[in-house]
């Protein structure tokens, strides 16, 4: 689509926009702007320059939010991001021309790609759109909507580097009052629904672009086609987004349905942001066993490269010239008549033979010189060529410009380093914001000099860092080892140990938070120590007999031993105790001291016979005494029967005394 007045792009190129930049071919032209391959003469380095259509340059909404959305391009600062160098506005006779300097990206566009390729293996496609989420999430964390996600908009460099431009410029040409249909319906395609109902957007509406960016690639068409563009528009509001299963697409049934819910009609439904959309994507990859490829250059990009017209000098034709030489060679000929023999004509013959001689000795001479004068410009050369050589090798010949690696793949890297010639060490790396599997930095950096066929130290990024595995049991050396490899941050904390019956105390029993777990990096990792296992209570076998008490010690998971010892409180063979006291709490395992009394309980023998009296106090474990009173007869005598019995004891009944205590008694005769 060209504007109003595009006829005139041409005319352009070949000037100087701003005394500065100069104006190469086209690269691509669109309803809003034209983008030629140009050159910043003040840095000397190749640039892309967008010019607006000239109806903006009179709109000063435009200009001004122009500037504004350039502005706030230019602070993102990453590998999968357009980089934005400039902005401006050149006045010339023939009109005004609003322009934006970017990063010139030799390669071409997603559109490119599904064209040669139609639908994209799922590989790939996750890996293009991870780079897309990647520059997306660097967007919305500096409060930057994109709201043109599409094909277009996707460059793919050298090396497979994919990148996302024209970061606001949509919003900018939305608010000048004389585009804002043409906007909506030149990416009507890729809009969510309340960027149609509404012109509203925010960073649900990037996801949902990109859910639909993904539903292209995996299908090869994107889900609503119409013959309108208000038709389309229509769908994206009023309809369900179908699943790329649904539309012919082989693809794994949990990225099938990420994909439906990255491009609900709600916004609410939706992953909040492009971080999120990205952590739930690279979470299904791995899920799912899903490797990265490296993103291939479309080949039609090398169709847009710059016409270069070569002229050749005009060669006119080479005369020769004869040289007079002094001799018998430059004399007149003899013409006076001479008779055959005479001395004469003897005279007149002989010169010419020394002229024949003379000529050819001046041949070889000149022969000679000639082979001369070349060797020794052949050593003249071969010395000045060594020279040369030397020279260049020891000045500029042995070093060579590193190549700004970041952003790129890690299978580009080496095909980059080699094109250098250089070669690749790799280094491996948390990061926090750039994807896994990409360059973070260099060493020596893009642009400095290294000696050739030296090596490059590359830092590839291995995406956030993960809380590792560490095995029960374990060191705590070996844990903090692991935890400082993943670059996270160990720590210890004795408010965190635990007690484990199969973990030894020291050892390690796990990690928090817990393997597996997705951190920035140097995060705190806590090792969580063992005390052994937990500490057993000493329970109360107080009163128990002895059987009994032994019994329940030892279901604790004690170790028991018995002491006996006289205690007036409790009865012979039962528990007065243990030591230590109850309620104490002890390793499994620990040996305990169970007290038994060794007291005697003094039995009731009044009314017995003195015999069966002496013999229940000796089975309780006393000795007796016996002693009569008298008096007695007349009630025993009135009783009949009960004369020689047992009237009264010295220890009351029941009364706990040491074993082998002398129990009197008394009876009446």
């Amino acid at each position: 689509m060209e504007w109003p007045g595009s006829e005139h792009d041409e005319s352009l190129m070949g000037t100087l926009l701003d005394g500065r930049y100069w104006i190469g071919p086209v690269l691509a032209r669109g309803g809003m702007s034209t983008v030629y391959r140009g050159t910043d003469t003040r840095l000397e380095r190749p640039v892309a320059i967008k010019v607006m259509a000239p109806r903006f340059a009179a709109d000063p909404v435009f200009l001004q939010r122009f500037e504004r959305e350039a502005r706030a391009a230019a602070r993102l600062h990453h590998p999968c991001v357009v980089g934005v160098h400039d902005q401006g506005i050149d006045s010339s006779p023939t009109g005004d021309y609003v322009y934006l300097v970017m990063e010139l990206v030799d390669g071409g566009t997603l559109r490119d790609l599904l064209r040669q390729h139609g639908r994209l293996p799922v590989p790939l496609a996750l890996s293009v759109a991870e780079m897309v989420l990647s520059a997306l999430t660097a967007a919305h964390q500096e409060g930057l909507v994109h709201r043109d996600v599409k094909p277009e908009n996707v460059l793919i460099g050298a090396g497979g580097v994919v990148k996302v431009a024209d970061f606001g410029l949509v919003r900018a040409a939305a608010e000048a009052s004389n585009s804002t249909g043409d906007v909506i319906l030149g990416t009507v395609a890729y809009l969510s629904p309340e960027q149609v109902a509404t012109g509203a957007a925010d960073a649900r509406s990037d996801v949902y672009a990109t859910g639909v960016l993904l539903f292209e690639m995996l299908t090869g068409s994107p889900p609503y086609t119409g013959e309108t563009a208000l038709s389309v528009a229509y769908r994206h509001v009023n309809d369900d987004m179908p699943a790329p299963n649904a539309a012919g697409a082989v693809v794994p049934v949990a990225l099938d349905e990420l994909i439906v819910r990255a491009t609900r009609r709600d916004p609410a439904a939706r992953p909040p942001d492009a971080a999120a959309f990205l952590q739930q994507l690279q979470a299904l990859r791995a899920d799912l066993g899903i490797d990265r490829v490296a993103v291939p250059v479309p080949s039609s990009a090398g169709e847009m490269s710059a016409t270069t017209i070569t002229a050749s000098p005009a060669v006119g034709p080479w005369g020769t010239r004869a040289l007079a030489r002094t001799g018998a060679a430059t004399s007149e000929p003899v013409t006076r008549p001479a008779s055959p023999g005479s001395p004469v004509l003897s005279a007149l013959e002989s010169p010419p033979r020394r002229v024949h001689s003379t000529t050819d000795s001046y041949r070889r001479e000149r022969a000679r010189n000639r082979r001369a004068f070349l060797a020794w410009m052949v050593v003249v050369l071969i010395l000045a060529s060594a020279v040369g050589v030397g020279a260049w090798w020891l000045g500029s010949g042995r070093w060579t410009v590193v190549p700004n690696l970041t952003g790129l793949h890690r299978g580009a890297v080496s095909g980059a380093l080699a094109s250098a010639d250089l070669q690749a060490h790799l280094v491996e790396d948390h990061n926090d914001t750039v994807p896994g599997d990409v360059v973070v930095r260099s060493d020596p950096a893009a642009g400095q000099r290294a000696p050739r066929g030296s090596d490059i130290t590359v830092v590839i990024s291995l995406g956030h860092p993960v809380v590792p595995a560490v095995d029960p049991g374990s060191t705590v050396d070996d844990a903090q080892q692991a935890v400082e490899q993943a670059d996270l941050q160990p720590r210890t904390d004795v408010n965190a140990d635990e007690f484990n019956d199969t973990v030894p105390a020291g050892a390690v029993v796990g990690l928090r938070p817990a393997p597996g777990t997705v951190l920035t990096v140097g995060a705190p990792v806590t090792v969580v120590v063992s005390k052994g296992p937990a500490p057993i209570t000493v329970p109360n076998v107080r009163g128990m007999r002895q059987a009994e008490a032994v019994a329940a010690l030892t279901r604790a998971g004690l170790t028991v031993q018995v002491r006996r010892q006289f205690d007036d409180q409790t009865a012979g063979g039962r528990a007065i105790g243990t030591d230590p006291k109850a309620g104490t709490g002890l390793a499994r395992g620990a040996s305990v001291t169970l007290l038994i009394s060794t007291a005697s309980v003094v039995p009731d023998v009044v009314g017995l016979s003195v015999d069966q009296a002496r013999q229940a106090l000796a089975d309780a474990g006393l000795n007796s005494t016996v002693s009569q009173q008298f008096g007695g007869f007349g009630f025993f005598g009135g009783l009949g029967g009960f004369a020689n019995r047992v009237v009264s004891q010295s220890i009351a009944p029941g009364q706990a005394v040491r074993e082998g205590t002398t129990v009197a008694i008394t009876t009446a005769f």
